[in-house]
């Protein structure tokens, strides 16, 4: 089967990015990772982009530029480059989605949605309000993305078990490796037509 072309946003070290790009190359992730945008020119990330011969650019937020002019600039190139699906893997910046992409921009988000998400809840912070609420199970949510944040249809969620001896940090490493995990399989679901949304539903096949 033909790869599914995709772009993947990034803000940061880029380590969804590497894991989707490890699982390409071994050959059990059916997309082809056609164009990396960042959100910060300084972002490490973008060394894979150029260690893999993708092609890479920077579209930073202004502060006088609007949220139109914002979404344009993610999703003309994206266009352009015959992208069908947009990935965000560790993407901070607040995008439009545009009517061209509905359900067809999707991310991670690290907690069980809608527990422990919104706008502010992001990385390290996931973890430490999880661990203050005294939950006993946290975990990853994949997700279509709208113009809400954490609010797109859900995909797949995977759980983690919380342990008495975590610290933020430890549970952050092990939500990540779930993580590894659960977005290559939604993105696989996706990339073979087993993803179906229907209202705030998505139906997966097999």
């Amino acid at each position: 089967m033909t790869p599914l072309p995709v772009a993947v946003l990034i803000s940061g070290g880029g380590t969804t990015l590497r894991n989707l790009l490890d699982k390409m190359q071994a050959g059990t992730l059916p997309i082809d990772i056609r164009l990396v945008i960042s959100s910060c020119p300084e972002a490490r990330g973008l060394d894979f982009a150029r260690q893999a011969g993708i092609a890479h650019l920077v579209a930073e937020k202004q502060r006088a530029m609007s949220a139109e002019a914002y979404s344009e600039a993610i999703f003309g190139p994206c266009r352009a480059a015959g992208v069908q699906l947009v990935v965000m893997g560790g993407f901070l910046k607040h995008v439009l989605i545009p009517a061209d992409f509905e359900n067809r921009v999707v991310n991670i988000h690290p907690s069980l949605i809608p527990a422990f998400c919104g706008r502010g809840m992001y990385g390290l912070k996931v973890h430490e309000a999880v661990l203050a609420s005294g939950v006993k199970v946290t975990g990853c949510t994949v997700h279509f993305v709208d113009n809400e944040y954490d609010h797109g249809p859900i995909i797949l969620q995977r759980p983690v078990k919380v342990l008495d001896e975590d610290t933020p940090e430890t549970l952050q490493a092990r939500v990540f490796a779930t993580e590894c995990l659960a977005y290559p399989d939604a993105l696989s679901s996706i990339a073979v037509g087993r993803v179906k949304v229907v209202g705030r539903r998505v139906q997966v096949g097999i």
